[in-house]
């Protein structure tokens, strides 16, 4: 049986970087369990690859998100640099169609400062300032942010645990959990092939999977989870570079994580419009589609229980889902929702999907929607949950607050050196 000081659980952009952080700083002996044959197979690389600057996140909501993701900025730029991973720095204009979202973008000038942004990294344009920069754009107007852009996280993330293994950390692949026992000293892991190890401590960050893991050390059991397939279709080279800059649109429905239409410009060079959101009974469930909304409304309440089928059951939720069901299987109707802001492109622009991505957002015991992620520790273990968008930007930083806190909690003690690194720990925790 293997032994370790700690294993973290989820081979993605969170539980690489934390197992960075643990090898740059300590000598002890830790692993990263992955259930996949590699890293980053699962929302690290299926995401829009964006460089998300905080001027939308409220910090009184999204505290960890929004400092994680303005410290991280620079810091996936250095590692990008470095490993020659694309980083196009193109910038990205939130759009209002009308007087009333434009109050929106005027709530994010106020919130992007609140969060360290900069009168040079945000500003509000008109509608006729916006043509001059972009003329196949139309809207009412639009808060443009610099720093923000197009990278891959997948390849980050690669790059990321490439360099914790040089520093000693195993990533044992194929490695599904399946049964945790817990004495009062450590953790013994079962894996679907019936080997083990056993690990003083615990770290669990498995993404769409990080609720069923804490479920199996007896945490969060009254909550629930849904998962959200969200689609693109790529443009072709004839419209792709009509609109040069990145594109969103302000959120119709606050309370639900739907994502309204965008225009992304990648930085493999494809442009892409989407995404919608589908509810999919797993998080990975990237090719699997459902023909009608009662087949897939049917299908979900099915398989969840407690606070997730209060929130199925509710008549508003179901009226959204409908609405983006449509646009999953409608590739005119995502092209429709564009229109409103590029009138240019036509559903044949479009001749192919672009990669699928699966969002899993928890459900507290009241049935609503947990906008924070969730951290609770258990006997021996510390568990990262509802860690989604902006996680791949803000995950460098975010990961050396969760190693603060584990030595404030006296689970870590307090590194005497750190080898040499690419990030510097106590400039972020600072």
């Amino acid at each position: 049986m293997q032994k370790y000081d700690i294993a973290i659980i989820g081979g993605g952009v969170l539980g690489t970087t934390i197992s960075y952080w643990l090898s740059t700083l300590y000598d002890l002996k830790v692993c990263v369990v992955e259930k996949e044959p590699d890293v980053a197979m699962h929302s690290s690389t299926r995401n829009s690859g964006v460089i998300h600057y905080p001027f939308y996140l409220n910090p009184k909501q999204k505290k960890n998100f929004a400092r994680a993701a303005f410290l991280s900025h620079d810091m996936w730029k250095v590692l990008a640099r470095e490993k020659n991973i694309p980083w196009v720095q193109g910038g990205t204009i939130e759009i209002a169609l009308d007087e009333e979202q434009h109050k929106t973008l005027e709530r994010y000038m106020v919130l992007g400062k609140e969060n360290g942004l900069t009168e040079e990294d945000i500003s509000i344009l008109d509608s006729n300032e916006l043509k001059q920069k972009e003329p196949n754009l139309n809207c009412y107007s639009g808060l443009y942010c610099t720093k923000e852009g197009s990278t891959n996280y997948g390849l980050l993330t690669k790059a990321i645990s490439e360099l914790s293994k040089k520093n000693g950390t195993d990533i044992l692949l194929k490695h599904d959990v399946k049964n945790v026992e817990e004495t009062s000293d450590q953790v013994n892991l079962t894996f679907s092939d019936n080997s083990t190890l056993t690990t003083s401590f615990v770290i669990n960050c498995s993404g769409g999977n990080s609720l069923d893991i804490a479920k199996k050390f007896g945490l969060l059991d009254d909550y629930s989870d849904l998962h959200f397939r969200g689609e693109y279709w790529v443009a072709d080279s004839d419209i792709k570079n009509l609109v040069k800059t990145n594109i969103y649109t302000v959120p119709r429905y606050l309370e639900f994580p739907f994502l309204d239409p965008h225009w992304i410009k990648k930085a493999n060079g494809e442009t892409e419009i989407g995404p919608n959101a589908v509810p999919v009974d797993s998080p990975e469930a990237y090719d699997s589609f459902i023909t009608d909304i009662p087949t897939a409304l049917s299908k979900i309440s099915d398989i969840v229980t407690g606070s997730a089928k209060k929130l199925v059951l509710n008549p508003d939720f179901i009226s959204l889902v409908s609405k983006e069901f449509l646009s999953s299987i409608s590739k005119s109707a995502m092209v429709e929702r564009v229109k409103k802001f590029i009138p240019a492109i036509k559903p044949e622009n479009f001749p192919k999907r672009g990669t699928s991505g699966i969002r899993t957002p928890v459900i507290s015991p009241e049935g609503n929607f947990v906008s924070e992620m969730i951290e609770i520790e258990g006997k021996n273990s510390f568990h990262v949950v509802n860690y989604n968008t902006p996680g791949a930007t803000g995950a460098p930083a975010y990961s050396a607050f969760v190693v603060k806190k584990l030595q404030e909690k006296g689970i870590l003690t307090q590194p005497k050196n750190q080898k040499d690194s690419i990030w510097n720990f106590n400039e972020i925790i600072g």
